[in-house]
């Protein structure tokens, strides 16, 4: 498990900003996404025989075609991780299509690809949507059989979770030239009638003794390159015997990620649950002192607070986290405010400059 030292992260408050969208801590309520959200047709009225009219209605054009919508693309980083990177990419009706477009090589996403980051699919591949039900069919061209063989798990889940981000998409079927794939073309992983986010991404098994008495839980942890912060989702099994699921996962983030990677954690291992409580959709943690970390003062490390939140509200009855340390709720935050009320999940993560 990696951790990091009280100096370094001094360095990160001072260098680098928060990524979570949300005003203040993760204060950006959830929205409703829709696939493919019904829009307006604009009519142009306007009598275009007059000079001043028809700079107007240029000028309405181009603020129509530079409208946007927040995306999450899920991309392959340096460490070989598939990470979330919100985009702003332009407003369109068919939003399916279009994300699953910008998950191609040398395409529009290339204009955006933040440094160290690469689109998943490979260069030149076609792609088509088609919703049945809860299930989306993505279909592609006979490009998509050309990656290589250790891209090929993260290839499902970056199409996968990119998908799934919409309400209401569940599941992903793949084909390619209109024909269903039962496992992948270049290292035969076999592919599920029905791919969904409960298939996991950025899989680590590592301490796992028996799988089918396990379960999956997705976990947030973070990487700091030089000036850049960003958050990677990781999906560890945990024993079927811990029956509360909050206490599970809180203690799979204190056990932190796995030491070969580059992800790191701000828990510190002396860092004790002491109770939880689920109301209303809101979760309350009540932990030790430890939860504090290296700091003097009873305060609460920005990336303690968002792997919490990202990490627990993974499952939807969770909405909101609020954090008390021996039953008392006097906390600040590292801006110095304090934390009174409880934290909701952002719209999008990994919204700031890469």
């Amino acid at each position: 498990m990696r951790k990091i030292t009280k100096s370094t992260l001094a360095a990160t408050v001072i260098s680098s900003s928060v990524l979570l969208s949300g005003c203040g801590l993760f204060s950006v309520e959830k929205e409703v996404a829709q696939m493919d959200p019904p829009q307006e047709e604009a009519v142009d009225t306007t009598v275009t025989t007059g000079e001043d009219q028809s700079t107007e209605t240029t000028a309405d054009q181009e603020e129509a075609t530079t409208e946007t919508v927040k995306r999450d693309l899920y991309l392959i980083d340096e460490n070989g991780l598939v990470v979330p990177y919100s985009a702003e990419l332009p407003k369109t009706d068919g939003a399916a299509r279009q994300v699953l477009e910008y998950l191609v090589a040398g395409g529009p996403v290339n204009e955006i690809l933040p440094d160290g980051f690469r689109a998943v699919i490979p260069q030149d591949t076609e792609v088509d949507v088609k919703l049945e039900g809860s299930t989306i069919i993505a279909d592609f061209s006979k490009e998509f059989n050309t990656y290589n063989a250790e891209d090929e798990k993260k290839i499902l889940e970056a199409i996968t979770w990119t998908l799934t981000q919409f309400d209401t998409i569940e599941n992903v079927e793949i084909r390619v030239n209109g024909h269903v794939l039962e496992e992948m073309p270049v290292n035969g992983t076999p592919i599920s009638e029905g791919l969904s986010r409960a298939d996991g991404i950025n899989l680590d098994n590592s301490g796992v003794v028996d799988i089918t008495n396990s379960r999956p839980v997705t976990l947030y942890f973070y990487v700091q390159n030089d000036e850049t912060e960003y958050y990677v989702p990781v999906t560890k099994r945990i024993d079927t015997t811990e029956k509360d699921q909050v206490a599970a996962v809180v203690s799979a983030l204190i056990d932190g990620p796995n030491i070969t990677s580059n992800l790191l954690s701000e828990l510190h291992p002396d860092v004790e649950l002491l109770g939880s409580k689920l109301e209303d959709g809101k979760l309350t943690l009540d932990f030790n002192e430890a939860i504090f970390g290296s700091f003097d003062e009873n305060m609460i490390s920005q990336h303690v607070l968002n792997t919490l939140v990202l990490s627990l509200t993974e499952n939807p009855e969770i909405q909101s986290v609020a954090v008390t340390v021996n039953g008392e709720a006097d906390i600040l935050t590292e801006d110095g405010k304090t934390l009174t009320e409880p934290v909701t999940r952002p719209t999008n993560v990994n919204t700031g400059s890469f």
